[in-house]
């Protein structure tokens, strides 16, 4: 049943991690049947409640699976993801206020840039053996980082920052180790977690990023990683506050063996500054993603964090893709060194819609949140019934259950799409749809 791995162990608590080493190693495969309780029992010579103890940790954790008669498995690792799939797709006549895209028109032209990396490359190609990071990426990017406040770290460059979170959490992680996620939170990590058989604990959070007593709540209960959205929170558009990334940095601070992953995708659309949490814990990682401010399809994320991180993840990611195109590296270099987004003009642009949408809204009695970025949460008594009259009245928006665990229902806008007579036009129809704010929705 097991081949050759032997489950060890006395207590409940040896028992279940000795599972989950052989998940871990690879020598218990995703889907393999575990002996039945009590010809465990009976084979390590141990009471059966033991044995029942140790796999209810184990499904607890998110490591085995139980199917009734048919017995215990290890979970099998989903194939595919179910919350990109919780979509509205805009039909004829239908303006998209949903898809979370950046603004076509602030997004500056590649042309320049690639014809610069292009011309680099034909003087000197790249080759097999070269270093991984641009030296001019490198510079540029650990100079932007030092005027944040970030701690001293090399840089790697990631394929996005869902690439770069995955390989954080894949050489510190084994399947069932529990990561504190915001709840609401990006849609694509909440699916990323499960996916590498982690536990996501959702964490509250509110305008000012996640709230400390729940971060606290995550750890007591076992979470061995906290992933932090910095600004430009998706999908509420929080930022972390001064006040609130001092009160994160004490609790974290008690935890110092906790890895702590900050993403701050909104660096270059927002003008609020960065608190950065990072130092405060022994392993840590800061990700930032081209991707809002000079185009989705470049692929190109800055990734930097404690050395053992940056070895683990350089090591394993020389072991797969090998590098990021250094050509893509030094078109975005060329980007960052010409100036070619002004980020204050993007931010105030992205400000003047999301901000004239909240206060729309707040003028008809509906409960908005917005505070950077290019979002903006709604949260409503029905759901599927607020998007369907939403839908009704020319307007697709995302729903909220592809960015929420327990959080209540809600929907997310997106103003990138806007002009400012949209504003009110919509203002209208979200508050139609909305219906009586609930109880307690957000935060």
């Amino acid at each position: 049943m097991l081949g050759e791995y032997r489950i060890e162990g006395r207590r409940a608590s040896e028992i279940a991690a000795s599972v989950e080493r052989g998940v871990a190693a690879g020598e218990l495969q995703p889907g393999q049947l575990l002996p039945p309780m009590r010809e465990l029992a009976v084979g390590l010579g141990v009471n059966p409640n033991t044995v029942a103890a140790a796999y209810r940790t184990l499904r607890e954790r998110g490591v085995i699976e139980t199917d009734g008669r048919r017995g215990s498995r290890v979970r099998p690792r989903p194939a595919t993801t179910a919350r990109g799939s919780i979509r509205v797709e805009a039909p004829a006549g239908v303006r998209d206020a949903g898809q979370g895209n950046p603004d076509p028109a602030l997004l500056p032209a590649l042309g320049p840039a690639l014809a610069e990396a292009a011309r680099r490359d034909a003087e000197r190609p790249g080759m097999y053996g070269e270093a991984p990071v641009d030296e001019e990426f490198a510079r540029l990017a650990r100079a932007a980082l030092d005027a944040d406040g970030v701690p001293d770290g090399p840089i790697a460059v990631t394929s996005g920052s869902l690439d770069a979170i995955e390989r954080v959490l894949a050489v510190h992680l084994r399947p069932g180790d529990g990561v504190a996620v915001e709840d609401p939170g990006w849609g694509s990590l909440l699916d990323l977690v499960p996916a590498l058989g982690l536990r996501p604990v959702p964490v509250a959070v509110d305008d000012e990023g996640p709230l400390p007593d729940d971060v606290t709540r995550a750890l007591r209960e076992g979470a061995r990683a906290v992933i932090v959205t910095d600004r430009a929170q998706n999908p509420t558009g929080a930022a972390v506050t001064a006040r609130r990334a001092a009160e994160l940095r004490r609790v974290l601070a008690a935890h110092p063996d906790v890895l702590l992953i900050e993403d701050d995708h909104g660096h270059g659309i927002v003008d609020l500054p960065l608190h950065p949490l990072a130092g405060v814990t022994d392993r840590w990682a800061m990700v930032r993603s081209v991707a809002k401010a000079y185009g989705p399809d470049l692929r190109i994320a800055t990734l930097t964090g404690d050395a053992e991180t940056f070895d683990r993840v350089l090591g394993r990611q020389q072991l797969g893709p090998g590098w990021v195109s250094r050509l893509l590296q030094r078109a975005v270099a060329h980007l960052w060194a010409t100036g070619a987004v002004d980020a204050a003009a993007v931010a105030g642009s992205y400000a003047r819609r999301r901000d004239g949408l909240v206060r729309a809204l707040e003028r008809r009695g509906v409960e908005a949140h917005g505070r950077s970025g290019m979002n903006v949460w709604v949260p409503v008594a029905d759901e599927t019934g607020a998007v369907a009259r939403l839908l009704g009245a020319g307007w697709a928006v995302a729903p909220g259950a592809r960015f929420r665990m327990s959080t209540g229902p809600a929907v997310r806008l997106t103003v990138s799409g806007l002009t400012m007579d949209d504003i009110e036009p919509l203002a209208d129809a979200v508050a139609g749809a909305a219906g009586p704010a609930p109880a307690r929705s957000y935060g």
